[in-house]
């Protein structure tokens, strides 16, 4: 089977940066979903078929660098879905965003 291993990366990273900073964010499940999609678009996707490649992947994102990278986009995409939350909205009544907020 083939998977994106960055989706399980980027859910332990979320989980650890939740669970080890005071950034305040609504950690429902939808709040939760839309940090891992806006995260997931902004980073390149690994996909691996077999455990030898997802333990390759793991052991190339010990990278100090990239884990670096892939921490600080994680926590933009924190403190965008912070500020526009979308569990409150009702399709009616969703706003025009004159500006697209970009992570880069």
């Amino acid at each position: 089977m083939i998977k994106n291993i960055m989706e399980d990366i980027v859910g332990e990273c979320l989980t650890e940066i939740l669970k080890d900073t005071n950034i305040k964010v609504c950690k429902c499940q939808k709040c939760i979903s839309d940090i891992m999609a806006l995260t997931l678009n902004h980073v390149k996707p690994k996909y691996v078929s077999t455990k030898k490649g997802e333990i390759y992947t793991r052991v190339e994102l010990q990278n100090s660098q990239l884990k670096v990278d892939l921490m600080d986009t994680i926590i933009k995409s924190i403190l965008i879905v912070a500020r526009n939350p979308r569990h409150n909205q009702k399709i009616d009544k969703i706003q025009k965003i004159d500006k697209i907020e970009k992570i880069d």
